[in-house]
């Protein structure tokens, strides 16, 4: 296979379609035509309308800039303004699956990062000598939480787990730089942080 597809095979597993977000505002969308038309309906019926009739609804908005305080007018327009920025930026952002690529040459590998997480647990705790379950790692985009929870009386220094931790992670060769955070709990609550 030719890098180009293999790039694109990669940046298709990588990232994730914005088919919640997507599906979401067609849902709320369609929910607004429904109601504008049951409005509409009730109407022409000469029925009460269940909220606001299309009549009265008009009214309300050409009198809206007159009838409301200015701040009140440009507070909602801001907050329409705000909705319509964050529907633009789903449509045009692409999404990020929790997964990373791994440099191996001409062939892709994606990796959860589920697996990261655990492969650098169980080898922080073999390093360390601590329980697995002592040992909390979170994988992010740009970033790596390591979290050491040791037993009373056990000492642990921050400076040997960050450089297994960094050590370990170079091992895997992930395409992405990621920086690496450790914290030492111990049990008496208190956090040592790098």
């Amino acid at each position: 296979m030719s890098t180009p597809v293999l790039r694109r095979v990669v940046r298709r597993e990588t990232h994730s379609p914005r088919t919640v977000a997507m599906f979401v505002a067609v849902v709320l969308l369609i929910l607004a035509l429904a109601y504008l038309g049951v409005e509409i309906v009730l109407s022409l019926a000469a029925q009460p309308a269940l909220l606001f009739g299309p009549a009265a609804a008009g009214a309300w908005l050409v009198g809206l800039p007159t009838a409301q305080p200015p701040a009140l007018v440009i507070a909602g327009s801001a907050v329409l303004a705000l909705i319509g920025v964050v529907l633009i930026w789903l449509a045009v952002a692409p999404g990020r699956l929790s997964k990373h690529t791994l440099d191996a040459g001409k062939r892709a590998v994606v990796v959860d990062n589920g697996v990261i997480a655990s492969a650098l647990a169980q080898h922080l705790s073999e390093e360390t000598g601590l329980a697995r379950e002592a040992i909390i790692v979170g994988v992010g985009h740009r970033s790596i939480d390591v979290t050491v929870r040791p037993g009373a009386g056990i000492p642990v220094e921050r400076s040997a787990v960050q450089s297994a931790a960094e050590t370990e992670l170079q091992s895997y060769r992930l395409t992405r730089r990621v920086r690496t955070r450790v914290r030492i709990e111990r049990p008496d609550h208190t956090e040592d942080d790098l």
